[in-house]
């Protein structure tokens, strides 16, 4: 199981979680033994409220396929059960920052000190420009 708040959980027959060989350097052991991760979610088939589901299809994330398949390899860790546990707290915090409420941003107006300084710094620098033009002998 698992747990991705107090009323919604995963159950495990909805994780496919296959054994990998990782890529990259790492000597011979990395060749011969399979410690890398590939997890796979089916978002539309699974147990997830439709609110979920909603925001996780509207996500603009690589890991996410066109059919709703998460797909996350995690080669991080040397062993296994360590890449497992990556793995589903990856899928942990991309569903919660999918559902995750975004503050709405107020729109401000620059303040006059601001506007002044702005303003200021622009004639400054023209006027140090203005010096830098050939000099009459």
């Amino acid at each position: 199981m698992l747990r991705i708040s107090n009323t919604v959980e995963l159950a495990d027959w909805e994780i496919d979680i296959s054994q990998i060989r990782a890529q990259g350097a790492g000597g011979q052991n990395v060749n011969k033994v399979a410690s890398a991760v590939h997890l796979r979610f089916d978002i539309l088939h699974s147990s997830l409220p439709p609110f979920y589901k909603e925001r996780l299809m509207q996500l603009s994330d690589q890991r996410i396929s066109k059919e709703g398949v998460v797909i996350i390899k995690a080669q991080n860790y040397r062993t296994l059960e360590q890449n497992k546990e990556d793995a589903l707290q990856r899928l942990k915090e991309l569903i919660q920052g999918a559902v995750k409420q975004q503050k709405a941003r107020k729109a401000t107006k620059p303040t006059k000190g601001s506007k002044r300084r702005r303003v200021d710094n622009k004639t400054r620098k023209g006027k140090t420009k203005a010096l830098r033009g050939k000099v009459e002998v």
